[in-house]
């Protein structure tokens, strides 16, 4: 049904387009305009790869060098072109038929290393995709490259023993955030139209927010957590990100279902979809009542500035404003509260399972990565020194077990707690969603101590707060600060399984304002602009 939907959707489109020129832009290109040109014979899945190929080479190797892709797959062009060719045999797949993808590499992918951005998993090839990268491989979806992240998903700020620093293409003197850093630089210097992350406490959310683009951070258990690489399981999703919320809402679809090797995915049991752009409507925030969450303000006052601006155009939307609204004392002590001691128990638990189902020859437990990382104290051909990782790794590996009072009050009802209190927020308000300003400050300068720094001191942060509750969380750009011209994101975050409304919010503020901007380190290149 939702292949016969998008094909007669293309095919209309493409008779009211046969009597005028169309412009084809690489930059502002969405899926939708990908599979038009594609389907009108202008271009192809092999020349898409190669438009895409050319921007890597410009922008990540060289120019600002941006640093985002360890591993380039090099089967993508030769994938491309057995697209091409099995679309004009037998059609597409559906709308992701030839579309890349940029991978963070902490997902399973049995053609390609995964490493978590470590020397220690050099050279790791898992036996077999991840259930969300199999999903999209069977829609189609070419995996374009492994990307950067913070090693083991432990940082914030886009640095790995294995990659080095990944740089923010708005400013490369600043960091992308993390640990999806390099997810969202790529696909803010347009190497592909989509993306993976995958969240913690914010891990999607903070990347797809300091380089400008969209994420959802999805409720825990929509998205199979099966072959992705863990940091705190507890808290772990994978998720989508992407260049506009309908190409986000169309592969989020693809990735939804029960996995049996997951069992949290059965709470999503008749709660997902499989086709979430059927939600996405220009008039969605029309009478919707939104608490204005205003923790943290204050911070950053180029970022309050830009979230006023936001907040008057929501209104202009037709949206209700409950202003101000404050999270709970509880929720805003999460991390401390509730976090840590899960972490401090679990992380040495979660690791053990994921590396004991790796190839012979790599580590096997947090204790054996955290001695061999801490042993490499010079650069070492192309890894580099990270002790500040391994340091933490050292202290958790040596954290109470699980069966622990501090672990089951944490999060046999510490979680429960911290999810009450938000969802008693929303019911004394009456409210649809909150909306709050994703990152409290701009993102840093790179700071050339980081890989030492153990532990460091973030900028205040709700992003924590969906982990906990395990709520959803849309990321949409909202505009630049006036002084250093980075990009600043709004958050619709609400109740579990809430996807459907967030990202028709989502898109309707998208779609009335506009405010994804290119980033003037990564220009068009010759081909990226054509007329058909």
């Amino acid at each position: 049904m939702r292949l016969k939907l998008f094909v007669t959707a293309l095919a209309a489109s493409l008779l009211a387009a046969s009597t005028h020129a169309r412009t084809f832009t690489l930059e502002t290109a969405s899926i939708p305009d990908i599979q038009e040109a594609v389907a009108s014979g202008a271009l192809t899945y092999e020349k898409l790869i190669t438009l895409y190929l050319a921007r890597i080479e410009a922008y990540d190797h060289k120019g600002p060098k941006l640093n985002t892709v360890i591993t380039l797959n090099p089967r993508a062009l030769d994938e491309a072109r057995a697209l091409d060719a099995e679309r004009k045999a037998k059609g597409p797949r559906g709308p992701l038929h030839g579309i890349p993808v940029l991978v963070k590499d902490n997902y399973d992918t049995f053609d390609l290393p995964t490493t978590g951005g470590t020397f220690l998993l050099d050279g790791s090839i898992p036996y077999k995709d991840a259930p969300m990268i199999k999903s999209l491989r069977d829609a189609g979806a070419i995996m374009l490259a492994k990307v950067n992240m913070d090693e083991f998903a432990h940082g914030g700020i886009g640095f790995s023993s294995r990659g080095g620093q990944t740089l923010n293409p708005h400013d490369p003197r600043r960091h992308p955030a993390g640990s999806s850093g390099a997810t969202g630089a790529g696909l803010a210097a347009w190497f592909a139209p989509l993306g993976l992350g995958s969240d913690t406490g914010g891990s999607i959310r903070g990347p797809s927010s300091a380089n400008g683009i969209v994420g959802l951070k999805p409720t825990n258990g929509l998205l199979s957590r099966s072959g992705i690489m863990p940091c705190i399981l507890t808290f772990d999703t994978g998720g989508p990100m992407a260049r506009t919320v309908y190409d986000l809402a169309l592969s989020l679809g693809f990735m939804t279902g029960i996995d049996p090797a997951d069992p949290l995915t059965s709470r999503s049991a008749g709660l997902f979809y499989k086709d979430y752009t059927q939600f996405l409507k220009k008039d969605a925030l029309k009478g919707v009542r939104l608490g204005v969450i205003r923790d943290y303000a204050g911070t950053d006052p180029e970022v309050d500035k830009v979230f006023e601006s936001a907040l008057a155009e929501l209104k202009a939307q037709g949206a209700i404003l409950v202003d101000p609204v404050n999270f709970p004392a509880i929720a805003l002590q999460n991390r401390a509260a509730v976090m840590e001691p899960i972490r401090m128990s679990e992380v040495r638990e979660n690791y053990a399972a994921y590396l004991g189902g790796l190839r012979p020859g790599f580590p096997k437990t947090q204790a054996e990565l955290a001695a061999k990382g801490l042993a490499l104290t010079a650069p070492t051909g192309k890894f580099l020194p990270h002790p500040s990782v391994f340091t933490r790794f050292k202290r958790m590996s040596e954290g109470p077990p699980i069966t622990s009072l501090t672990y089951t009050s944490a999060k046999n009802h510490g979680m429960i707690a911290v999810r009450d209190a938000v969802l008693g927020l929303m019911e004394d308000k009456q409210l649809d969603a909150l909306v709050y300003p994703t990152r409290s400050r701009q993102p840093e300068l790179i700071d050339p101590k980081t890989p030492e720094i153990v532990d460091r001191v973030g900028p205040p942060s709700l992003t924590s707060i969906a982990n906990v509750t395990q709520f959803p969380d849309v990321i949409v750009p909202a505009g630049l600060t006036a002084d250093n011209k980075m990009p600043v994101t709004i958050s619709f975050f609400g109740p579990a399984f809430s996807e459907p409304k967030l990202l028709g919010y989502a898109y309707a503020y998208e779609q009335a304002t506009k405010h994804l901007v290119a980033p003037s380190t990564t220009p068009a290149l010759p081909g990226e602009t054509f007329t058909y």
